[in-house]
């Protein structure tokens, strides 16, 4: 159910929830299709992320999808040791989701393990053999290739109601390149369509 969450229309999520006896083999297509669309940013917009948000209950869940350019300063696989510290950087930093994305402390929310995808994230640091088979296929790509970062969370707050806003400050201090986030938001007032930037960083529910 989780995963249907964010790659379905936001329409068909909320209709889906209501209707726990709909098609499965429908949605499935409609879901595929939707994945499709929503991995490729668009037309893949450095600056530009995508963040899905849906506060259900107690249950908080937040979809980013970003190019790898906006968060590492590249997009090709790590072709240095200073390289593969950044990619090691970053991904600790994406496991910071409660102050990346300003969850209120009132809120008493707990992160489930988060799910940091992305083909930059495949070697392991310091794994040179590793590193010379990413390299093999780095060469393998055709030229103008993007890669991106796709990172989902799960948080389940004891006290929701202290979930009026998050704020995204942090997230555009740590990752300057991301000029704007386009959000989609499923919450208290139902559905809802924002664009965030550094300046503009609060996001109400």
């Amino acid at each position: 159910m989780r995963a249907l969450l964010f790659v379905l229309p936001f329409t068909l999520l909320s209709l889906s929830v209501q209707a726990g006896q709909h098609d499965h083999g429908h949605a499935a297509s409609h879901a595929h299709a939707h994945a499709e669309s929503a991995s490729s940013l668009g037309k893949h917009a450095h600056g530009i992320g995508e963040l899905d948000v849906a506060l259900d209950g107690n249950l908080l869940e937040l979809d980013w999808r970003s190019p790898a350019a906006n968060l590492l300063g590249f997009e090709h696989a790590p072709r240095s040791a200073e390289q593969r510290a950044v990619v090691t950087l970053v991904q600790a930093q994406l496991r910071e989701a409660t102050t990346l994305f300003g969850i209120p402390a009132a809120a008493d929310c707990r992160l489930a393990e988060p799910q940091l995808d992305s083909p930059l994230f495949a070697a392991a640091p310091g794994d040179e053999h590793e590193h010379e088979h990413e390299h093999e296929h780095e060469h393998e790509q055709p030229a103008g290739t993007h890669n991106e970062v796709h990172a989902r969370y799960r948080f389940t707050c004891r006290q929701p109601a202290a979930l009026e806003a998050l704020d995204l400050g942090e997230l555009f201090r740590r990752f300057p390149a991301t000029e704007k986030l386009q959000v989609q938001l499923i919450g208290p007032q139902g559905q809802q369509g924002r664009e965030l930037s550094a300046a503009h960083s609060r996001l109400r529910f």
